[in-house]
């Protein structure tokens, strides 16, 4: 087992994200453990803005040691307003082997509920079984963007294992949650080759898929098929989603941008 050995403070904690599929979020983590190396667009941003020096620094999170004293703040100021609370989108609430943050993260979910704010969650770690005493109204997501161990291990080397990710995300289904999967960064044949219908099939229980499309690797945009096959990709996805009365979403920009 892991442990925090950073701790920051903040001035304010809740905000409205400009994420296409977000309302408003949180992040009361900085760092991620996980160590994605797509490149993450979040340690690219922290990095870019002086928050952290180095993936070194990245990849040895802090905890917001006031978050809970925010939260009561906040809470009281922003419940009416927020549709959907969202953890997180610049770290991991659920960092894989962190105990001291997976405690903080129901914490803080448990108190969000208690103001009768509901929650959605994302992890590429594993959702503990006890977000199943929360709030009903929660929704809970992981992210999968490939079966490959070859491709966990150089893109995603800290995260939980895939069949993990996912036996926990179907056992929260079952209990009667609001379950979704991520798709996204999705990456180009000439990254990994995979058979996308293998991983839809893998999540075929849930309710909604988000997919989008890799950005900010050059990997991609030297793949000259890239525009023909996201969009064969998405239409693979929407299709699947049809057949399965699955909700879907597809990020902007993953069928038609152009490639820089």
């Amino acid at each position: 087992m892991k442990h925090v050995e950073k701790y920051i403070t903040r001035k304010s904690l809740i905000y409205k994200t400009e994420v296409e599929y977000g309302d408003y979020t949180l992040n009361h983590i900085q760092g991620c453990a996980h160590g994605c190396t797509f490149p993450c667009y979040a340690y690219m941003m922290a990095k870019r803005f002086g928050k952290i020096k180095c993936y070194n620094e990245w990849i040895q999170p802090a905890l917001v040691s006031n978050a809970k004293e925010l939260l009561q703040f906040e809470l009281p100021k922003y419940k009416d307003k927020i549709d959907i609370l969202h953890l997180c989108f610049t770290t991991d609430p659920f960092m894989y082997e962190y105990e001291d943050i997976k405690q903080e993260s129901l914490q803080i979910l448990k108190i969000c509920n208690d103001y009768g704010v509901k929650c959605s969650v994302l992890t590429k770690g594993i959702l503990p079984i006890e977000l199943g005493s929360l709030s009903k109204k929660n929704e809970y997501g992981i992210t999968l963007v490939s079966l490959d161990e070859k491709f966990h291990e150089e893109y995603e080397p800290y995260t939980a294992n895939y069949e993990e990710r996912v036996q926990a995300l179907e056992k929260l289904h079952k209990a009667g949650f609001y379950t979704w999967v991520s798709m996204e960064p999705y990456p180009t044949p000439n990254i990994v080759e995979q058979d996308i219908e293998l991983i839809l099939n893998k999540i075929k229980f849930v309710d909604k898929i988000i997919f989008g499309r890799l950005n900010y690797n050059k990997l991609v945009s030297e793949y000259k098929e890239c525009k023909s096959f996201y969009k064969l990709c998405t239409k693979q996805v929407i299709d699947f989603c049809n057949c399965n009365k699955i909700s879907y979403h597809i990020k902007k920009g993953t069928v038609d941008k152009s490639l820089e």
